[in-house]
């Protein structure tokens, strides 16, 4: 036996003879980085079994909550960075691309920030201020240790709108480049992204495609497009999504699959009132127990052609990253009914890999 087949040979036994899981860390080593988002007990150390996961399997980290404005900046000029900085060593001490997430977003945005005393909209010129602010004292502090970060996230509606949220009712479309720029000043080195959900929507793309070649036209930094990876059995359709990706790479930066769940469960009309009938809700909850081994087979199909289609386009995606470890860490349990049980990540409640996974 040559030496080196040898090798690879003896470290796939332990030393009783049983074979060892490869990493996924290892898995795509070649192809792009594989990502995870880590939750609070998972960068306290608490989900000692979570930790265990993410450092074999994992080489890029991202911040699930502690990050957002709510969280690291409660109060006007009170920022806590306890959790952030905790998540930060959590990635360095492993040696892992540090993805920090999200700098201007909407939603869990704090309450005080675009509002004046009288609960009124602050000016365009306090919001550029607490804008910058923000986004200098957040990435100054992590300058050279977070590679990357989600700047703008999920701006755009379906239709290739504007989202009508407080920082495009006061600032209109110029919040992003002025996001963009603070970020810049804060970090130079630090790559930049836009992100956001629905992206292979055709109206969603478009948009981004022109939001993109105006940053680079602006000659401000603009590194990769996160194409938030938040599926289900019937949707997205897989040829909108790898035709937006390549629309997307088009601009000639990279793309990045980001927060990739997919839900095993019935699509839910969120119009719909949950609680109408015990019926109905059973319906929306079938399998509260386990997954039936048919439904996992689909599953694990689709999630397959997925990340095939990832790995086809391995040139211009550089990060792959599932929103949670296990299945248990996911925020699509007990939504949008308190009881409901999902399986959408790449490890099961044991932390034992998904099938599809092992054929690679």
């Amino acid at each position: 036996m040559r030496k080196t087949a040898y090798i690879i040979a003896a470290c796939l036994f332990c030393a009783c003879g049983a074979p060892q899981e490869k990493s996924l860390k290892e898995t795509f080593a070649e192809d792009f980085y594989i990502g995870t988002a880590l939750n609070e007990a998972q960068i306290t150390g608490i989900d000692t079994k979570g930790v265990e996961t993410v450092k074999k399997h994992f080489n890029s980290i991202v911040a699930e909550n502690c990050m957002k404005s709510e969280e690291i900046h409660p109060e006007e000029g009170v920022y806590d960075f306890t959790l952030a900085d905790q998540f930060v060593k959590f990635g360095e001490d492993n040696g892992m691309f540090i993805i920090g997430h999200c700098l201007i977003w909407h939603s869990q945005l704090a309450k005080w920030f675009p509002y004046d005393e009288n609960g009124n909209y602050v000016t365009p010129e306090v919001l550029k201020e607490r804008m910058k602010e923000h986004i200098t004292t957040i990435v100054s502090r992590y300058k050279g240790r977070i590679h990357g970060w989600d700047v703008v996230n999920e701006a755009i509606i379906e239709d290739g709108s504007y989202r009508k949220s407080p920082f495009y009712e006061i600032l209109g479309e110029e919040f992003i480049p002025l996001a963009f720029q603070y970020a810049h000043e804060a970090d130079p080195d630090a790559e930049l992204y836009l992100n956001d959900y629905g992206m292979n929507v055709p109206g969603r793309r478009d948009t981004y495609v022109k939001i993109i070649r105006d940053l680079q036209a602006r000659g401000l930094r603009i590194d990769a497009i996160g194409m938030q990876g938040h599926m289900g059995m019937d949707y997205p359709d897989f040829a909108e999504f790898e035709e937006s990706l390549l629309a997307y790479a088009g601009t000639g930066i990279n793309v990045m699959i980001t927060e990739w769940d997919m839900s095993a469960l019935p699509t839910v009309n969120t119009g719909a009132n949950v609680a109408d009938t015990e019926e109905y809700q059973a319906l929306l909850n079938p399998y509260p127990e386990a997954l039936s081994e048919e439904v996992s087979a689909v599953w694990n199909e689709r999630m397959k052609t997925f990340m095939d289609l990832f790995r086809k386009h391995r040139d211009v995606i550089t990060r792959v990253t599932a929103w949670g470890v296990a299945d248990g860490d996911s925020w699509k349990n007990d939504w949008p009914m308190e009881g409901r049980t999902e399986y959408p990540l790449l490890f099961d409640r044991n932390h034992e890999m998904k099938p599809f996974l092992k054929e690679y």
